[in-house]
């Protein structure tokens, strides 16, 4: 939790301590300050709730990307394997090229000793001609011959050598033509092996970075993944806290409605007490007046007997009978709070922002008309509160049952919380302070304490006798 959340709670739970001992008198305006305490934990609850699931979000969008990554990596570790096989499968080319190339050196090198040794052979052939003094001249040799027969065997010596050296000489350039063209083959299937080797190494290494650098990635979102639970887990601390106290601040607020219902209570009993006893002091009266009536009836009818007929009548003409005095009425119920014309009824209404329960009525006036109270009863909250504005709530005892009027949108407050009002009294001046779209009053009647959401509101029009 953090210092400023530590400070807030230690200071609302240090009002609730100091509250609980003060007497009657000092805490006239504890359930102002109770309801403002909740209203700033309610307040505190909200920010947490959003910081919950703000953090909440920013977690599922990092499980996303880890997801993602994850999935990037296993691809990559994929690739990997293909690339690390065709790796291997080249080398395995390679490495079969290297066991030709073998094969092929060596015949290279029997190829070269072959020539070599022919090329020995002509040397030896050139240095023979050279040494008989010039160029073999094979027709001397022909017309040399001894006989016939000996004619014949130097025409086939002769052709045989022709036919030897001609043979040298297509073997020696076919060796070596071949020699040449198995050297280059071996040199471009050995460049090319290297070259595709050195391709897929570079694609690999390429695969390894990507690989690391995804893998730094997910370390990084894992470790903020750490520090978001750790901060959502801090926030949810907090908000249990604050539930807590909300919930203390809510039996606080709970017993302070009790305490002005048990006032307003006895307030109504000492009213109806008072109401008896006039009511008992006039029939007294009445009953007085009554006798004093028939015994000025019994003397007025003793007189008339007694005096002439005249005088009778002129007595009567002058006497005249005392009228009754009114009995006081005793209120029945609820009053209209403000005179004006009823705009929006109890219940489900649309104003612009869809549709809504409305607890209450709203009454056309002109801002600074004279609120009353509806009933008699304690004032247990004076000041503003949210879409309400400035708003004066009222508890109120009726036959054991309590009640709470509520009296919003106004432009100014002339109660304050603990005080005692009579019906018909002026409490407040209408207004349009908090949600509201005009001037009016907005008037709403519920059975039992004023509990926000939780509402227990009813239809003040089935509740106002006038």
């Amino acid at each position: 939790m953090n210092l400023k959340s530590k400070w807030m709670l230690s200071g609302i739970s240090s009002v609730l301590a100091l509250t609980i001992l003060l007497p009657s008198g000092a805490n006239a305006s504890k359930l102002s300050e109770l309801e403002q305490k909740k209203q700033e934990a309610q307040q505190q609850q909200n920010q947490l709730n959003s910081g919950i699931n703000d953090k909440s979000q920013k977690i599922s969008n990092n499980a996303s990307k880890l997801e993602k990554l994850a999935a990037k990596i296993d691809e990559l570790n994929k690739k990997i394997g293909e690339t690390e096989a065709k790796i291997s499968s080249v080398q395995a080319e390679i490495d079969q090229t290297k066991t030709e190339i073998d094969e092929l050196k060596k015949s290279i090198e029997e190829l070269e000793h072959k020539i070599a040794e022919r090329e020995e052979l002509l040397k030896e052939r050139a240095r023979a001609i050279q040494l008989s003094g010039g160029s073999v001249d094979y027709v001397d040799v022909l017309l040399g011959a001894n006989s016939f027969i000996d004619f014949i065997d130097r025409f086939s010596a002769v052709n045989t050598l022709i036919d030897a050296d001609r043979e040298i000489m297509r073997e020696q350039a076919a060796d070596k033509k071949l020699l040449a063209e198995q050297k280059a083959q071996v040199e471009e299937k050995l460049a090319k092996q290297e070259e595709r080797r050195a391709e897929l190494v570079t694609l690999k290494s390429s695969l390894d970075g990507q690989k690391k650098e995804q893998a730094g990635l997910v370390k990084q979102l894992k470790a903020e993944q750490n520090r978001l639970s750790k901060e959502k887990s801090n926030l949810e601390g907090e908000l249990d806290e604050t539930m807590n106290l909300s919930a203390e601040l809510e039996k606080e607020i709970v017993k302070e409605q009790a305490r002005l219902f048990e006032i307003a209570r006895k307030a109504e009993e000492e009213r109806q007490r008072k109401l008896a006893a006039e009511k008992a002091a006039a029939e007294k009266a009445a009953s007085e007046r009554a006798a004093a009536e028939k015994a000025a009836a019994q003397a007025a009818a003793k007189v008339k007997s007694s005096v002439k007929s005249s005088s009778t009548k002129k007595a009567e003409s002058t006497y005249k009978a005392p009228t009754p005095a009114p009995a006081p009425k005793a209120s029945s119920g609820f009053i209209n709070p403000a005179p004006g014309r009823l705009t929006s009824n109890f219940g489900g209404r649309n104003i612009g922002a869809g549709n809504e329960n409305h607890r209450g009525v709203d009454v056309a006036v002109g801002t600074g008309t004279s609120v009353s109270a509806s009933a008699s009863g304690q004032v247990s909250y004076a000041g503003p509160r949210g879409t309400y504005g400035n708003v004066v709530m009222i508890t109120h005892s009726m036959n054991g049952q309590m009640y709470t009027t509520v009296y919003a949108h106004l432009s100014r407050i002339d109660v304050s919380v603990g005080q005692s009002v009579s019906q018909g009294q002026h409490i407040a001046a209408s207004g349009s302070t908090g949600r509201s779209t005009g001037p009016h009053l907005h008037f709403e009647i519920h059975i039992g304490p004023w509990n926000g959401a939780r509402s227990n509101a009813v239809n003040p029009m089935n509740y106002i006798s006038n």
